[in-house]
């Protein structure tokens, strides 16, 4: 029975090819050739992302931010593939511009561009470029874009959407404003490190240093700090003695007090408000309140002066 059904089987399949359709080889054999294709093409891909992610961690390796042209723009930014997040921000930095604030925003990007970069999670989803205007005109051009500074989030997947560009007007440009963003449209939280400022700690520790110095120097006559007629000189000839009466040198000397207690408000909600650096705030801070602190105390003491009997003095400037 073996025998026999063998032939019978071969006969079978011999019948099953006869009637297989003339063009299905051609077909077979296209698909075939399609498939080598697509595995190679998927391969090239895979090449050239690693390719540009390499040249990216190299670069990141030596600067934060690395500076692009339209090329480099058009390659790392807009062609694919591309697996990772950039932030770039787009600006003007050469000195003709003249865009202060183009300067104050770049130092909060170099900020959280480092603090990133020397951080444990840094990793190779995330990178900083900057495109300056004088050296990518045709970016600017491309994107529509006419004012600087821009920052702008190109995902690792699609088009950048409206939320993806920073509204600088609304928030600023402070570095952890900028990180909180960045959290926002990428999940990638940065971790804001500012580099040490002494610079007001060194000039308010000359300033005590060179009125201590005076003051020692002085050591044996210090009369001079408690003399309330010298004090009184300054405004003997400009201060009416009476209440009842007003110079008109007077009324100008107390809009100036008034204007500059009014300055050091200012600088103190300044420095209380605004999110630049540490050191510049404690200077303002330092500045308004010796500002508010001297002339109030002036303004007070020509109070006491005019309206005798007066109970109340802040540093008693008579």
């Amino acid at each position: 029975m073996s025998a026999r059904a063998a032939p019978s089987r071969r006969r079978q399949a011999g019948r099953r090819l006869r009637y297989l359709p003339t063009g299905s080889f051609p077909f077979l054999l296209l698909l075939l050739l399609l498939c080598i294709q697509l595995g190679g093409g998927q391969k090239k891909k895979e090449n050239l992302l690693a390719e540009k992610v390499e040249q990216l961690m190299e670069w990141s390796s030596r600067r934060s931010i690395f500076r692009m042209n339209g090329d480099k723009f058009r390659k790392f930014v807009k062609a694919p593939p591309r697996n990772y997040s950039m932030i770039v921000m787009f600006t003007a930095l050469q000195p003709q511009r003249q865009c202060s604030v183009c300067r104050q925003a770049n130092e909060e990007y170099q900020i959280l561009a480092n603090s990133w970069r020397y951080s444990s999670a840094f990793c190779n989803k995330l990178f900083f470029g900057m495109v300056d205007y004088d050296e990518g005109t045709d970016v600017f051009q491309q994107l529509n874009m006419n004012s600087a500074p821009t920052f702008m989030h190109f995902p690792s997947k699609g088009r950048p959407k409206r939320a993806d560009t920073f509204d600088l007007q609304r928030i600023g440009f402070a570095a952890e404003q900028l990180a909180k963003w960045i959290a926002d449209r990428t999940d990638v939280h940065i971790r804001v490190f500012r580099p040490p400022n002494y610079s007001g700690t060194i000039a308010l520790a000359l300033l005590v240093s060179l009125v201590g110095g005076l003051l020692y120097l002085r050591r044996n006559n210090l009369e001079f700090i408690y003399n309330k007629t010298g004090w009184a000189m300054v405004s003997l000839s400009y201060i009416h003695g009476s209440s009842q009466a007003q110079f008109v040198a007077e009324s100008h000397i107390i809009l100036v007090l008034n204007a500059a207690i009014t300055m050091g408000m200012v600088l103190l909600n300044e420095a209380a408000t605004s999110k630049g650096d540490v050191g510049k705030r404690r200077i303002i801070c330092l500045v308004g309140l010796g500002l508010v602190v001297f002339f109030f105390s002036f303004l007070l003491s020509i109070f006491r002066s005019k309206y005798h009997g007066y109970p109340y003095s802040d540093l008693d400037i008579e």
